[in-house]
């Protein structure tokens, strides 16, 4: 695929006539690498939370119990149904129906997931997303990246986009993980550009 175009919406259109297309509910990859983004937030608690591609919201959940309030969020309105419902009940939690980058939501965070989402963006867009989620996340907010590691036909590796988010002047590498399977970084958002070399 161009590195310049996204992953289409028909791509997740054929994927999700599997219900549980990457085995969300029941893969060990799944429930590990869940397992390990949560054991990875440096907080015990956050004021507000963003997750954007949360799919079927499955690590929505875990992150609900970690968040005053958070915002989960997809652009596949049939996953995003399935989420809204899973999430139903669970106070200070909502789901919308955004189009990342290009649709945002309002306000500021102290903590940003991406998991499994910032690959599927060709470069025009995943410059846009770094920009967004820079200006959205609060000085000394966390944004965390998890992806799988293995190859792909999506616009970019997981590698390749953990290295340039790992080098953005605007943060600074607070954790990181990996294995054969997927990588991890915890990212610091700074007050300032000058903080990070001083």
């Amino acid at each position: 695929m161009s590195p310049n175009r996204n992953t289409g919406i028909e791509y997740f259109d054929r994927m999700y006539e599997d219900p549980d297309p990457w085995g969300y509910e029941t893969s060990w990859y799944e429930q590990r690498k869940y397992a390990v983004t949560v054991a990875s937030l440096p907080r015990p608690r956050y004021r507000r939370a963003f997750e954007p591609g949360c799919s079927i919201g499955v690590l929505s959940a875990l992150l609900a119990d970690r968040c005053e309030e958070l915002v989960a969020a997809d652009f596949h309105r049939p996953s995003a149904e399935r989420a809204r419902r899973r999430l139903a009940g669970q106070p200070g939690v909502s789901v919308e129906d955004l189009a990342v980058p290009g649709s945002w939501p309002a306000g500021t965070f102290d903590l940003i997931v991406l998991s499994e989402v910032a690959y599927y963006l060709g470069d025009p867009d995943h410059d846009l997303l770094v920009d967004r989620v820079a200006a959205s996340t609060e000085p000394g907010g966390d944004v965390v990246l998890v992806h799988w590691r293995g190859t792909t036909n999506y616009p970019r590796s997981g590698d390749d986009l953990h290295r340039g988010w790992r080098l953005d002047p605007r943060f600074t590498p607070v954790a990181a993980h990996l294995e054969d399977d997927f990588g991890l970084d915890v990212l610091r958002r700074l007050d300032t550009v000058r903080e990070r070399g001083s």
